[in-house]
């Protein structure tokens, strides 16, 4: 039975594309072909990108120049939010929460693990697609059905979710409380839950696809770093969502139907609720068991992302490749015994914050062993300095850079000191802002000849990297010394506080540089978007890449092989290789061994 069941996999679908006619819709809206789904949801992860920036430019002008007039705020947001163009503290901290949820969920979530898990996971472990496109195509529509209840949120007279990207109770929890935990609140946890929903079927897809699915000869050793992070991403993502989706469903309990899940003792204009017995900081305990995890969902694919276009752009084989993956299974098993440290200040047993101390402090380590192979891949490479690679090189610094204040952070003692500043800000946008973003960059740049065929223009690419580099820096640096000096983030003006005007003129350098870096994004939009249309056409296989997806035919087809899938027969960094007398390379005159080379004369395979 099992011969028959596995033999047709290998062909049952090379005769795909001929006897069906696709339509518009079964080819481009509706589609199950992983390669559409992953094109699918960078667009949307683009564009929600650009919403979510938006509203940081918003907030951050209103920072710099509070209390000002604005003809941008009065078109943008109306005479009910900004009257007379000057922003009102409601719709300030709904951009922010709004512009929080967009970034973490709708752009980065989506942005890495949609679209590259679904290109790249099928390609390069040698299948012919997932193993359910209904499932794949199904998880990128209630993807893209939360992300317009998120942003149809934004039109709702009250106002959207305000309470912050957390969305702590009580605030969230009682639609009386402020204008924004009424409906928008709502449409909030409606999208959060569809969301969910989406990610959940996308991984498990992710997970089945890289158990069952690789061809002959791709053990799991042999797999790309890249796929290693998609699988265990996944694994992380089934093992916390559902806890977010249990803290959303008893906060719509609690709003909705007269439980107190997270409401005790609640005094309202004068009033005693009926409230009693719940505990606010279930919640938060519930919210960041998967809200750190969520942190290396979003960070893990940029992690394998990043090691593959600087192992093919340095020439080199990776350096330490097995350390690299029992750094990535630390990550995800560490990742989920560390959440307490976002709630040092919320009241928990101080002695449950030296276990979470402890934790934080471990998970330095695998992060640690990372940057070290990473720098040690570029050593002595023969680098090429494309914008894929500036990028994989900008994340390596910024991760670092970010890294190293989560140690203070991490620590219960000093976090003390500088929660809730400005300083927390600059940590987590530099680590899964700034960080997570140059991965997503890197990965377009990398495979956008993969995904359409054409190239990308390489001198916009510089232009947009090198302003983005030193913007993004000059936005998020400076917040670590404001934040030490104890600038409180969420206000929406500090100018009520003589003790925070020295810090005024700092706040305009830093939203200087926030305009420069979300203007020069244009360049990026324009070369991404004419390049699909007139770039120039690519090869098939530009980067002399070593891995499977690089064997497929430029255009695409149902199946991503025509013939038979090739079979495997060594890891996939064989780069610069020399033959056994030290002569020439392996294959003479190629500096490169794709990975459905068999192993040569005179060449023995590396033990990893």
């Amino acid at each position: 039975m099992s011969a028959i069941a596995t033999a047709p996999a290998h062909d049952h679908h090379d005769d795909h594309g001929h006897h069906h006619k696709q339509t518009f819709i079964t080819k481009y809206i509706f589609s199950t072909d992983h390669k559409m789904i992953a094109k699918q949801y960078l667009i949307t992860g683009i564009l929600m990108g650009i919403v979510g920036i938006m509203m940081s430019v918003l907030f951050r002008m209103q920072l710099a120049w509070p209390e000002e007039s604005f003809m941008l705020f009065e078109w943008l947001l109306g005479d009910k939010w900004a009257p007379d163009g000057v922003m009102t503290p409601s719709i300030y901290l709904a951009l922010v929460t709004i512009h929080g949820t967009i970034m973490v969920f709708f752009v980065l979530t989506a942005g890495l693990s949609g679209t590259f898990s679904n290109l790249l996971i099928p390609l390069q472990i040698g299948a012919r697609d997932m193993a359910s496109g209904f499932m794949n195509m199904l998880s990128y529509w209630l993807f893209f059905i939360s992300c317009v209840i998120m942003l149809s949120s934004l039109f709702i007279e009250s106002g959207p979710a305000s309470a912050g990207w957390t969305i702590y109770p009580p605030l969230s929890a009682l639609p009386q409380a402020i204008g924004g935990s009424g409906m928008g609140m709502t449409l909030w946890l409606i999208s959060m839950a569809i969301f969910i929903a989406s990610s959940l079927l996308g991984s498990l897809n992710y997970i089945v696809t890289v158990l069952n699915l690789r061809t002959k000869g791709m053990s799991m050793m042999r797999l790309p770093l890249t796929i290693w992070a998609f699988f265990v991403t996944a694994i992380i993502g089934v093992v916390s969502f559902p806890v977010l989706l249990s803290a959303a469903l008893l906060l719509i309990m609690d709003r909705s139907f007269g439980t107190s899940f997270f409401l005790s003792d609640i005094y309202l204009e004068g009033e005693v609720l009926s409230h009693q017995g719940g505990s606010p900081v279930l919640f938060e305990h519930l919210f960041w068991f998967l809200g750190h995890p969520e942190v290396y969902i979003v960070i893990l694919p940029a992690m394998g992302i990043v090691s593959e276009v600087l192992a093919t752009n340095s020439r080199k084989p990776i350096f330490g490749y097995r350390a690299m993956v029992a750094s990535i299974l630390a990550i995800a098993f560490l990742s989920t015994i560390v959440w307490g440290h976002h709630m040092f200040v919320s009241g928990m047993n101080p002695f449950l914050g030296s276990v979470f101390t402890f934790t934080t402090l471990l998970i330095a380590i695998p992060s640690a062993v990372k940057a070290f192979n990473w720098i040690t891949t570029l050593w002595k490479g023969n680098l090429q300095m494309n914008p894929a690679m500036l990028f994989s090189i900008g994340f390596v610094s910024t991760f670092i850079t970010g890294g190293l204040t989560g140690i203070i952070l991490g620590d219960s003692t000093l976090d003390i000191n500088v929660h809730d500043t400005y300083f927390v800000i600059a940590h987590f946008h530099l680590v899964m802002g700034i960080s997570a973003i140059y991965g997503l960059l890197a990965g377009v740049y990398h495979w956008f000849p993969k995904m359409f065929g054409r190239m990308m223009n390489k001198n916009l690419g510089y232009v947009h990297f090198w302003i983005t580099a030193v913007g993004a820096y000059g936005v998020f640096f400076p917040m670590h010394f404001i934040g030490l000096a104890g600038l409180p983030r969420r206000y929406y003006t500090n100018t009520a506080f003589p003790y925070f005007d020295d810090l005024a003129d700092v706040n305009v350098i830093i939203t200087v540089f926030a305009l420069i870096t979300a203007g020069v994004q244009v360049v990026f939009l324009y070369n991404f978007f004419s390049s699909i249309f007139f770039g120039q056409k690519a090869t098939q296989n530009p980067w002399n890449s070593t891995t499977l997806e690089w064997t497929t035919p430029v255009e695409h087809i149902h199946g991503n092989w025509p013939g038979a899938i090739p079979s495997v027969y060594r890891w996939s960094y064989d780069y610069s290789k020399m033959n056994l007398e030290g002569t020439d390379y392996v294959l003479p005159g190629q500096d490169f061994v794709p990975q459905n080379v068999p192993l040569q004369d005179h060449e023995e395979e590396l033990n990893h």
